[in-house]
């Protein structure tokens, strides 16, 4: 009976010792756990509240472009973009400005300008002002004729109509701030949203795009 009871306490005592040890693994590892699900609640909340301002500000930027449409600019549905209200063609083959279109165009900078400041967001936040100069193809010969080439001469003269604008803005005192980056771009031959079949030499002009800088949104 001793020998009996000999055995049993110390198993006891074993079996004891393995439920602890299993109940601390289960504990540390039930701990872990809830600590890694705080951590990713915390996280997710970080992630949600970075989305929320995000949308905010790119609320905020989707307003002010509205506020284009205006004696200025109006909204094309076809493109989805906005576009000055009054023309300005390029003669074939330059990148001179229109006489007649130079105020107006000033005028529609200047506006530009006070809209993209009334954005009501952090400094941090940046934006790109895209001056995109465009060539059109001449229908006189076919599709692939070099004449219709998109080399590097169509490239330097749709840049260069971008950059008359921004000459011209320049010229007439016109500052952006730092948060806006105003450049050129010459996408010749190429670009979305352009006219094509017989309202292919509406492309001899220049569009302008708003959009914020990636990766300056939520820091």
């Amino acid at each position: 009976m001793k020998e009996s009871r000999d055995f049993f306490w110390p198993s006891y005592v074993d079996l004891m010792t393995a439920l602890f040890l299993i109940m601390l693994v289960l504990f540390v590892l039930g701990f872990k756990r809830s600590n890694d699900k705080q951590r990713v609640n915390e996280r997710l909340i970080s992630e949600l509240k970075v989305q929320v301002q995000e949308k905010r500000k790119l609320d905020e930027i989707k307003a002010a472009l509205a506020r284009l449409e205006s004696s200025y600019f109006e909204y094309n549905a076809r493109y989805k973009r906005y576009e000055l209200k009054f023309p300005v063609t390029f003669a074939s083959q330059s990148a001179v400005l229109p006489a007649d279109a130079q105020t107006p165009l000033v005028k529609a900078g200047r506006f530009l300008l006070s809209q993209m400041q009334s954005i009501k967001t952090d400094d941090k936040v940046q934006y790109l002002i895209v001056v995109e100069g465009r060539a059109a193809k001449d229908l006189r010969y076919p599709a692939n004729d070099p004449h219709n080439l998109d080399g590097p001469a169509v490239r330097q003269l749709s840049y260069n109509r971008a950059m008359a604008v921004i000459r011209l803005w320049e010229q007439a005192g016109l500052r952006f701030p730092s948060n806006l980056e105003v450049i050129a771009a010459g996408s010749g031959f190429r670009g979305a949203g352009r006219y094509t079949g017989s309202e292919e030499a509406l492309n001899k002009r220049f569009i302008i795009q708003i959009q914020p800088k990636i990766g300056s949104i939520g820091k």
